[in-house]
């Protein structure tokens, strides 16, 4: 866990804000580096998508998180954003450094155990709330940019090369616990979307959130906003694909404020539970 939590740190502190995410490439990049037979891909504008190879027998599974941070600190932010450590959370802007750290510090184990290949989606421009609330401090003001349009370029740029995951599973923060600590599980894109699913891939996504709940009976069932959304949406859009989308998110408080915190046994709930869902899923 400790090299966890120094890989959260590292990416908390870098200021990659909503449409400069291009910021926090080059350490995610070299934070891939030990990752044997990764191969990255650049998806415009600032995307990232990696592949890395795991048991062949196995079907593909895509974790996901995003780049983006909230610019609370305005046009002159510091260049390292502060972050704290006690005995029971990290305290910093933790969204999405939780998730995205989560992402990496799991392909960097696959080689190690009998994990599928892997794909892992980071994406930009996953928050709203820079462009409802100061768009002057995204690039061009805000103009041509929208709330999950990563996700969409992703999932677009998925199809048209044919690297379907059976499954994905996106990693991010929830604020349903309120203070509290806690996990959640989130399994209905279409609640959101209003895109019907097929009985195909309400079927898969069923059978995705049974196994997490088999794993962690505790898990909280809900529902709430991210990229999840996005992939779920258009990965299924023609009705053909069947790919279930979920979210598994620890608990954070506040929420899109300065200062946010997440429990650290939240983290380790969260990176063991894929872990075993990783070992098993079929």
């Amino acid at each position: 866990m400790e090299k966890l939590i120094t890989l959260i740190r590292d990416i908390a502190v870098v200021p990659s804000f909503s449409s400069y995410e291009e910021r926090i490439h080059d350490l995610v990049l070299r934070a891939m580096e030990p990752v044997a037979g990764a191969e990255v891909y650049r998806v415009p504008d600032n995307n990232l998508v990696f592949t890395v190879p795991g048991d062949e027998s196995r079907a593909p599974v895509a974790l996901t998180a995003h780049l983006d941070k909230i610019n609370h600190f305005g046009a002159e932010h510091p260049e390292v954003l502060p972050f704290e450590e006690d005995d029971e959370r990290l305290t910093g802007q933790l969204d999405n450094a939780v998730g995205l750290a989560l992402c990496i510090s799991l392909a960097r184990i696959g080689a190690a155990r009998s994990f599928p290949p892997l794909m892992l989606l980071f994406s930009e421009m996953e928050e709203s709330f820079g462009l409802k609330h100061h768009p002057h401090l995204l690039k061009n003001g805000g103009e041509g940019l929208h709330h999950g349009m990563g996700a969409e370029r992703i999932a677009r740029f998925l199809l048209k090369e044919g690297l379907l995951p059976s499954a994905v599973i996106t990693l991010d923060t929830t604020p349903l616990f309120k203070g509290k600590p806690g996990a959640a599980l989130y399994s209905g894109h279409w609640e959101f979307t209003g895109q019907q699913p097929s009985e195909g891939e309400r079927k898969q996504t069923e059978r995705v959130r049974d196994q997490f709940l088999a794993i962690d009976s505790g898990l909280y069932l809900s529902n709430n906003t991210n990229d999840y959304l996005h992939y779920g949406a258009v990965l299924n859009r023609d009705g053909r694909a069947d790919i279930p989308s979920l979210a598994l998110e620890p608990a954070i408080f506040p929420y899109h404020q300065k200062n946010e915190s997440v429990f650290l046994k939240d983290i380790t709930r969260v990176h063991d539970i894929m872990i075993r869902w990783l070992e098993q899923s079929d």
